[in-house]
């Protein structure tokens, strides 16, 4: 395809998708009623201690779409009071594993009753495409609930080989109250992500949803409890990280935090934690995440997942893909065929079925991520396309790819959260690998060639969590996720992220007639 089709195609998307004024269209038959928008303690919605509200805005509009209940350090103290009496003295930590599963199947059935309801929460709270999180997103969360669901039931200690005629065993045991922060980019997955594990292990927990997305974990909150969770195990507080986050980061009643999001909040989650009651701390936080493309690759294939490893979500996606090196030898096609295919991209509602690429979540984001291209720009960097706003109304931002960057550019160094992707060229496999692990990041890496060698060696030397080869963004339930370096510790997902919510105790008796009696 020429560029002078596709740069037609690109306009007429764009008319497509605008008004008159160069506003972008919107799409408001799936905008649902708000129907939970307090605090969830105890089983029941209430408002909070001050009767504080905040306000939620759509993206797509910056229309307001509800004001829900703020929560502070009273009501995280209701809610932490609430989780501690459910677990010291209800039955969730003392039914059968069995038990506990088959109400986080139930839990799971009514997610899928109410998926386009909470599809659409998504959307108008986080600008999230309303096909994506119907298809793709809420699906993989309902999956994850009963992934841990038919865990519930098979978690084991050990027997232990000890030496001095002694017999010992380790049980695994819940470690307690839970205090989940979860993050604005994907309230659905980060949910479960983090509730599905502890659920299942036997926890209670106090989940803060972002202050941006609250809408969806309030009505799956409103589901547990229909589900059959009893009232206690689930609470949620809505509200600020510095009051609400910041409350149960130093809660002295919390046994553990497991806290998604910035690096930069993730060293004051682990300060406060320390400095309360030694709290145990699972951070998965920030990522600068490399692609590396051998001369090898199949050019068509590599360019589609380089361009959609950053740009999914609206680039909202913490191992986004945002360092793209490619081999010298394809550089210049490789650039070609991206940036086509980056024009072509589809930008605008994201309750339209045909766009794949909504507004960013936020303001606040929005403005950093545009403060970061105008950055790239001034320090020299090539923009070979987007790089602006787009529209006169909503959170949008065009598909923006720079080359001529170096690792000392501030866009490469830093983690951006947005469709910004830096295009950089390599020669050897020692200066791909040098250059990829020179960043004080560790969550994810990608690397498209057909040369098993290669693969062998460089996956073997690059630091990080998780390695996909000749694929990108490929989470599976079974497969533990979580950072090295500054990208924090801790796992989700699989076995690894069950283990995380138990204790492990250790039993010793000696024999009968042995020299310890």
């Amino acid at each position: 395809m020429t560029q002078e089709i596709l740069s037609a195609e690109k306009r007429e998307m764009a008319e497509n998708r605008s008004d008159a004024n160069g506003s972008l269209k919107t799409y408001d038959d799936h905008v649902p009623e708000i129907k939970f928008t307090k605090l969830f303690i105890n089983g029941e919605f209430v408002d909070s201690v001050k009767g504080r509200t905040l306000e939620t805005v759509d993206p797509r509009n910056l229309q307001v779409t509800a004001r829900v209940a703020e929560g502070d350090k009273e009501d995280v103290d209701l809610a932490v009071e609430a989780a501690r009496q459910a677990f010291d003295h209800g039955p969730w930590p003392r039914m059968p594993g069995y038990q506990r599963g088959r109400i986080m199947s139930k839990f799971a059935v009514l997610i899928e009753e109410n998926i386009d309801e909470l599809a659409a929460l998504d959307t108008i709270n986080g600008g999230k495409l309303f096909s994506f999180s119907k298809a793709m997103e809420i699906p993989y969360a309902v999956a994850s609930l009963r992934y841990y669901a038919g865990a519930a039931d098979k978690i084991h200690g050990e027997v232990l080989k000890m030496s001095r005629d002694l017999h010992g065993y380790t049980l695994r045991e819940p470690i307690g109250v839970v205090g989940h922060i979860i993050p604005w980019n994907g309230p659905a997955t980060m949910f479960m992500m983090k509730v599905a594990p502890a659920l299942a292990a036997g926890c209670t927990m106090v989940v803060k949803p972002a202050e941006q997305t609250p809408l969806s974990a309030l009505f799956y909150a409103h589901l547990a409890k229909k589900a059959g969770v009893p009232d206690g195990v689930i609470n949620v507080v809505n509200g600020f990280g510095p009051t609400a986050g910041a409350a149960i980061s130093g809660h002295m009643d919390i046994d553990m935090v497991s806290f998604t999001g910035s690096t930069e909040v993730g060293r004051i989650v682990m300060q406060a934690a320390a400095t309360s009651n030694l709290k145990q701390v699972s951070l998965e936080l920030g990522g600068k995440s490399p692609i590396m493309v051998f001369d090898d690759a199949d050019l068509d294939s590599a360019t589609d997942l380089a361009l959609t490893g950053i740009l999914v979500n609206k680039g909202e996606v913490c191992v986004a893909g945002s360092r793209v090196y490619v081999q010298e030898g394809i550089y210049e096609e490789f650039e070609k065929k991206i940036v086509a295919k980056a024009k072509a991209w589809s930008v605008g509602d994201p309750f339209d079925p045909n766009v794949r690429q909504g507004p960013q979540a936020s303001k606040e984001q929005f403005e950093k991520i545009l403060s970061y291209i105008e950055h790239g720009k001034r320090e020299g960097a090539t923009l070979l396309t987007g790089g602006a706003p787009l529209g006169t109304k909503g959170y949008y931002i065009q598909p923006t790819i720079f080359t001529n960057v170096t690792e000392d550019n501030v866009i490469v160094k830093d983690e951006i959260f947005g469709p910004v992707m830096s295009l950089m060229k390599f020669k050897t496999t020692e200066e791909v690998i040098k250059r990829a692990n020179d960043t004080r990041y560790g969550l994810a890496a990608g690397i498209l060639t057909k040369n098993i060698d290669l693969v062998n060696t460089v996956s073997r030397s690059i630091r990080a969590g998780t390695i996909w080869i000749n694929c990108y963004l490929a989470f599976d339930n079974d497969c533990p996720f979580g950072g090295y370096k500054m990208s924090g510790f801790g796992k989700d997902y699989g076995l690894d992220a069950l283990h995380k919510y138990l204790h492990v105790k250790s039993v010793v008796t000696p024999i009968y007639n042995s020299p310890w009696l």
